[in-house]
């Protein structure tokens, strides 16, 4: 019964190909044709796709070799991540007139918590309306969203008329909405976590409502919980303004692949040069420093290594990831190659959660 379950009015803006689409945006030529931000014929991987391009099977994720195969009148253009952070941030500024409490997920993507809002308005689908309309008007781009109680039902809503459409799950709709829902579709579940559930017959989210928290928690682990209490409709998660990160990056791919760790290690210097870079920006440091490589088979591989004190200086990072490539032989090629830092000292300051609305409220979506 949702009558048990806290009520706020979440909504989850989600832009519609983005990258590819600023690229259109800025470049009409490019207005309804196959479209990849990224990859390239021979190297390098697809950062984003239009959606002609997604007819054909491209995704993001995918290496400009196979996406090319599959369509061979792909368009490739290089991101331009500056361009899109200017535009991100002013569809930010559109959703800070109805709310501060804004939770960006990443440039393209964020949740709005408009329970309460600065428009009075006491329906969440028609500020989402509004939103998406102003967002077109204004910079020329169109977005999909999802309305509902919480943010894991917003986001799986927001997928459901994409692209430049809008889904409502109302508080009485939440628990046939999910009971009917295919279980690759709940946020969290991914293509090997599917393929774990389908083994066990759950295939809907009716089957994973079935059954029991010690089931679930036998074959996912701590996830079990998880999936346990979102099929239920509960996810208690306020919309954080201010999200802390768990990590810091930064990765390259190589035009060629390495297959000796000398060459390697120039890149990494590089990579550690800008990783130093976004940390002092952040103004973070951390103690957890792990080594990405992507092998040319597209095997991945990471290795970490902790340490008792947080730096930030490329020469200290630079020298545990060097540590950390020798560590092992590789096992093949190299194609990319990443340094994180995790761990972070980041201040944990708990701001204090939006208040639960009563269900006595006059819900309206």
């Amino acid at each position: 019964m949702t009558k048990d379950l806290p009520l706020r009015k979440i909504i989850h803006v989600d832009m519609d190909a983005f990258y590819a689409s600023v690229e259109q945006l800025d470049n009409p030529e490019l207005i309804g044709k196959p479209l990849a931000v990224g990859g390239g014929e021979k190297r390098g991987v697809v950062s984003a796709a239009s959606y002609e391009a997604r007819k054909f099977g491209v995704r993001s994720a995918m290496s400009g070799y196979m996406a090319k195969r599959n369509c061979p009148d792909l368009i490739f253009v290089p991101p331009r991540f500056a361009r899109y952070k200017e535009i991100s941030q002013k569809i930010r500024a559109i959703f800070y007139d109805y709310t501060d409490l804004v939770e960006p997920l990443s440039l393209d993507e964020a949740y709005l918590d408009v329970t309460v809002n600065k428009k009075g308005n006491p329906s969440a689908s028609l500020l989402a309306k509004e939103i998406r309309e102003r967002i077109y008007n204004e910079l020329g781009l169109t977005a999909s969203a999802g309305i509902s109680i919480n943010k894991f039902i917003a986001k799986v809503a927001s997928d459901y008329n994409k692209p430049n459409g809008q889904k409502t799950v109302n508080p009485e709709e939440v628990l046939a909405f999910l009971e009917e829902l295919e279980i690759r579709k709940f946020y969290g579940v991914g293509k090997v976590t599917a393929e774990k559930m389908y083994k066990v017959g759950i295939f809907t989210g009716l089957d994973l409502k079935n059954k029991s928290l010690e089931f679930l928690e036998k074959h996912f682990g701590k996830s079990g919980a998880y999936y346990y209490h979102v099929v239920r409709g509960i996810h208690n998660s306020p919309v954080k303004p201010n999200r802390i990160p768990k990590s810091v990056g930064a990765e390259r791919t190589f035009n060629e692949n390495l297959s000796s760790e000398i060459f390697m290690l120039e890149r990494l210097e590089n990579i550690a040069n800008e990783l130093e870079r976004r940390l002092k920006k952040s103004k973070i440091a951390g103690k957890t420093i792990t080594l990405k490589i992507k092998y040319s088979d597209f095997t991945l591989q990471t290795r970490s290594k902790t340490i008792p004190y947080f730096i930030a200086d490329k020469d200290l990072i630079l020298e545990i990831a060097k540590e950390l490539l020798y560590q092992e032989k590789l096992e093949n090629s190299v194609r990319l190659l990443g340094i994180s830092l995790a761990n972070l000292n980041t201040p944990d300051k708990k701001k204090p959660e939006q208040e639960s609305i009563s269900v006595q409220l006059k819900f309206m979506f």
